[in-house]
């Protein structure tokens, strides 16, 4: 049974650590606000200008005038700051970010991400995600493992144009954890109920698995 993206959310959050400064991606990202671990200090920062984003806002709660860089509606937690986008990409590329949290549509055995271009299809561009690749202290991608077409998102090598070059260190997708190791992705552990045998089929890059692969606890 693969997971969903609240799924891979929930697995993303226990990479969190206390006093983290956080910066998460539009799309599966975004959920991780959700899963903060109780009684763990974790300020999460948006390119837009916001520093201490709360869970999403419940109906009753929702504030039009406050969004995330991906234009969702959020909260914001006691102490949160609010400040223009200029300072808010000086945070990045000052190196003040502990983790940023990025979707992707590739990712190769190399650490390469392809994350905001599709051939044939017209996009705004790549928002902050180049400047979070490049400053990041650590880059954790959240994705599906295939396709629509169940084709391997993790290749050899990216096909698609780049956001960043050898700079993600994990990924976690809906059928297991993975480590980039350089040069090939490293099998940590499998969604419930997923096989071994059913990642390797998946995953086109080189996969390296040693000894027997836990099941996430989620």
């Amino acid at each position: 049974m693969s997971l969903d993206k609240n799924g891979i959310a929930k697995r993303i959050a226990q990479e969190l650590q206390d006093g983290y400064y956080v910066n998460l991606g539009i799309g599966i990202p975004t959920l991780v606000a959700n899963y903060i671990p109780e009684g763990m200090e974790v300020t999460l920062h948006s390119e837009n200008g916001l520093l201490g984003i709360g869970p999403f806002p419940k109906k009753e709660n929702v504030d039009a005038d406050l969004i995330n860089a991906g234009k969702q509606t959020v909260t914001y937690i006691d102490g949160a700051s609010f400040f223009d986008s200029a300072e808010s990409f000086g945070m990045i590329r000052g190196g003040h970010v502990d983790l940023t949290v990025l979707g992707a549509f590739e990712v190769s055995e190399t650490g390469d991400i392809s994350s905001w271009k599709v051939p044939g299809k017209l996009v705004k561009g790549m928002g902050g995600a180049m400047d979070l690749v490049a400053a990041a202290k650590n880059i954790i991608v959240a994705m599906q493992h295939t396709d629509r077409d169940g084709n391997s998102k993790l290749l050899k090598k990216c096909t698609l144009p780049l956001t960043g070059v050898k700079c993600v260190k994990k990924i976690v997708t809906d059928l297991a954890v993975l480590e980039v190791t350089g040069d090939a992705f490293k099998l940590l552990e499998r969604a419930p109920g997923v096989t071994v045998e059913e990642i390797k089929k998946a995953t086109e890059g080189t996969l390296i698995i040693e000894g027997e692969i836990p099941e996430m606890n989620i």
